[in-house]
């Protein structure tokens, strides 16, 4: 174990010893003043959005969902981060087949927010909703494209993508390229931003959200959640090692340290956003917890050392489904 490690798991074990046993805020408003300690509103615009013009997300929300973007004409980006019909930005899948039928090795993160993430995908691999939106449609067992020249190839073949790159990218002597390909896609995805009745709490009603639900944002505060997920998106701006306190019986998939080649990083994945939770089981980046409520208990135990009772487990979850995207909470409530 290098020192980088044991000092990174020390100072979390501190952390989770300091944590307060108990919020005792008598009132809303004065539960909210120890929520905002920690945790934010969603911010109303995502980090790149001042070069996204209606043309070019018009442009990102159709080759989103284009099958042709994949070898065999099966697959799209919504296959797997599927937005539509009121869902939660991903598949509900443990993991996603592939156009080929061969099923990945992760789960795949909801869309959602994403442009608010600190990085893409379960490792922080890409650094941008561009970087990430390449790498999928090339991958083999994705969407299988052999080439950057092959993709470009197909979407000059379509007259309406031809026309709709000059419209998105004006001045430019040969817009359709792979990389306003990804601009485009990027574009689209910093519109899907969320709102829900935590962000009406946060921002002072007092009625935003039930009492079950202010009860669980009590324990959530209160048992150390916060250790882990903070911000505005409760997660997704930070890196934890999975089974801080308890070790996670996968071992197969060492995380992290696949990118940054750091022993430190070994099970270390970024910390999973929970905005939107109740709407993307199953959960993990395994996709091994099949329920909330088996999550959160998993979470509890790997991270805190903590059993929870059926109480905590069921105030906890009623918490997290009220972080459902206000348009696409009647998913959540089935």
């Amino acid at each position: 174990m290098s020192i980088n490690m044991t000092l990174a798991h020390a100072v979390t074990v501190l952390a989770l010893l300091l944590i307060p046993t108990a919020v005792n805020a008598a009132t809303p408003s004065e539960l909210r003043v120890g929520a905002l300690k920690v945790l934010e509103p969603i911010p109303e615009k995502m980090p790149g959005s001042e070069n996204d013009t209606p043309a070019r997300v018009k442009l990102g929300r159709d080759l989103f969902f284009e099958k042709k973007l994949s070898a065999n004409n099966t697959q799209s980006c919504n296959s797997c981060h599927a937005v539509d019909h009121n869902r939660g930005g991903v598949d509900n899948e443990p993991t996603s087949p592939g156009a080929f039928g061969k099923r990945g090795g992760r789960n795949s993160p909801t869309v959602l927010n994403a442009g608010f993430h600190v990085a893409q995908f379960w490792d922080g691999r890409a650094k941008t909703l561009e970087d990430q939106a390449k790498g999928p449609v090339l991958n083999p067992g994705e969407m299988g494209m052999p080439s950057e020249a092959a993709v470009v190839e197909k979407l000059k073949a379509e007259k309406k993508y031809v026309g709709a790159f000059k419209k998105a990218f004006p001045g430019e002597s040969d817009p359709v390229t792979y990389d306003n390909f990804a601009k485009a896609v990027g574009s689209f995805e910093r519109t899907l931003r969320t709102n829900d009745r935590f962000d009406d709490f946060l921002k002072g009603d007092d009625k935003a959200l039930t009492a079950a639900e202010l009860k669980g944002l009590d324990t959530f505060l209160s048992i150390g959640c916060t250790t882990c997920h903070t911000g505005p998106l409760l997660g997704g701006n930070d890196y934890k090692k999975l089974g801080i306190l308890n070790a996670y019986e996968n071992t197969a998939d060492k995380g992290r340290i696949e990118v940054t080649k750091e022993d430190y990083d070994e099970f270390v994945f970024k910390v999973p956003s929970l905005r939107n939770i109740a709407l993307t089981a199953p959960y993990f980046h395994d996709g091994s917890q099949k329920t909330l409520e088996q999550t959160v208990q998993k979470m509890a135990w790997l991270q805190l050392g903590k059993k929870l009772s059926a109480e905590e487990t069921s105030d906890l979850t009623a918490f997290l489904r009220a972080l459902s995207d206000k348009k696409r909470s009647v998913v959540a409530a089935k």
